[in-house]
C-alpha cells in the first residue's frame, strides 16, 4: 500500500514528489511543515517531511480500526495523539522532544470506559478532545496536565462520530456524526452551552448525576447522514465566523 505526495504548484505534469510503501493499508494520513505521519491498523510511522524524508518513529498501537491520529500544526509544539494500549486511553507524544531510536515512559491520559472512537488536537496543541465508539459524550483534556477540562454531551442515542474540530482560537468545538447533525459547542464562556432542565433542581441521584451535568451544544445544523462528513471552522479576522461541513 503506498502513499503518494503531490506538488500541486509544481509546474508540469510531473507532480508527485515523495512515494512510501507500506505492507499493510493506510487507514489515515496527518502532515505538518515538518512532520509526515501514516497510521496502519496497529502501528503509527512518523517522517521528516517534506525534504530527504526519513523514518523517525514506530509506535505500536492498540487495534486502530479507523486510523485515529492528530497531529498538532503548531511551531512550537509537535504533539501526537492516538489510542493508547489500554481501552479507553490516548497516548500523547512530543516529537519535538523525543529522540529517535530512544524509549521513554507514555504520557496517557484514561479518556473513557470503552474503546475510543475519535480523538483531536487544538492548533496550539494545548487541548485534546476525544469521545468513545458510543458517541455520547466528548471529554476535553489539558495535554499539560492531562485534567479533564470539560464533559460535552453530543446526544443520549449512540452515534459514530465522524469528526472533532477546534476553532482557531480554541472557543469552539465542532463534532459531526452518523446521525446527520454536526454540534457547536463553546469552550471558553460555557454559559453558552445548554444545560438539561434537571440541572435547576439541584442535588439529583448518582444515577442522572452525570447526564444533568453534561453540557449541551450551543447551536447544531444538519448534515447528509449517508455519508462521513468532516467539519471545520471559517474565521472573518481573529474571531472564528462560521462552521463549514464537507461530505
Amino acid at each position: 500500500v503506498t502513499v503518494l505526495i503531490w506538488d500541486d504548484a509544481r509546474e508540469g505534469k510531473d507532480k508527485l514528489v515523495l512515494e512510501f510503501s507500506f505492507p499493510k493499508p493506510v487507514l489515515a494520513v496527518r502532515m505538518r511543515h515538518d512532520r509526515l505521519v501514516v497510521a496502519l491498523q496497529s502501528r503509527l510511522y512518523v517522517f521528516s517531511f517534506p525534504h530527504r524524508p526519513t523514518k523517525l518513529f514506530e509506535f505500536d498501537t492498540r487495534d486502530n480500526p479507523k486510523g485515529i491520529v492528530d497531529l498538532c500544526p503548531s511551531v512550537e509544539r509537535a504533539l501526537l495523539v492516538f489510542p493508547g494500549h489500554k481501552c479507553g486511553s490516548l497516548q500523547l507524544v512530543d516529537l519535538g522532544s523525543a529522540k529517535p531510536g530512544t524509549s521513554s515512559a507514555p504520557v496517557t491520559i484514561n479518556a473513557h470506559q470503552s474503546e475510543v472512537g475519535c480523538a483531536a488536537l487544538s492548533a496550539p496543541g494545548s487541548l485534546v478532545a476525544s469521545a468513545s465508539r458510543r458517541g455520547t459524550l466528548i471529554r476535553l483534556f489539558c495535554t499539560q496536565s492531562r485534567a479533564r477540562l470539560l464533559e460535552l454531551r453530543r446526544g443520549t442515542d449512540p452515534a459514530t462520530l465522524y469528526c472533532l474540530a477546534f476553532s482557531p482560537d480554541c472557543s469552539f468545538l465542532c463534532a459531526a456524526s452518523d446521525k446527520g447533525t454536526g454540534h457547536v459547542f463553546a469552550l471558553r464562556d460555557t454559559r453558552l452551552n445548554r444545560r438539561s432542565a434537571l440541572a435547576r433542581v439541584g442535588k439529583v441521584g448518582p444515577v442522572l448525576g452525570p447526564y444533568v451535568e453534561s453540557q449541551w451544544s450551543l447551536a447544531s445544523f444538519t448534515i447528509p447522514a449517508e455519508a462521513p462528513g468532516v467539519c471545520a471552522f471559517g474565521r472573518a479576522g481573529r474571531s472564528p465566523s462560521s462552521v463549514i461541513g464537507e461530505c
